[in-house]
């Protein structure tokens, strides 16, 4: 398996991040809910704290609506 450090790392948590945001932002029918659940709980274990995990929270917001 890949091992991500620095930059990629970054890049992988804030894309798991973004695409949580956009799981949630499509609720019924279609909303993959085991995805989220999965990409939940990877980001819990790449992101050891809660303010890192706020940090990409936010990042991830702006990223995906274009305001803070």
């Amino acid at each position: 398996m890949t091992e991500f450090t620095g930059r990629d790392l970054h890049l992988v948590k804030k894309s798991l991040a973004i695409a949580v945001l956009a799981i949630e932002a499509q609720p019924g029918p279609f909303q993959s809910g085991s995805d989220m659940t999965d990409m939940k709980d990877l980001l819990d274990r790449l992101i050891p704290n809660n303010d890192e995990l706020a940090h990409y929270a936010r990042s991830a917001q702006i990223a995906f609506t274009g305001k803070p």
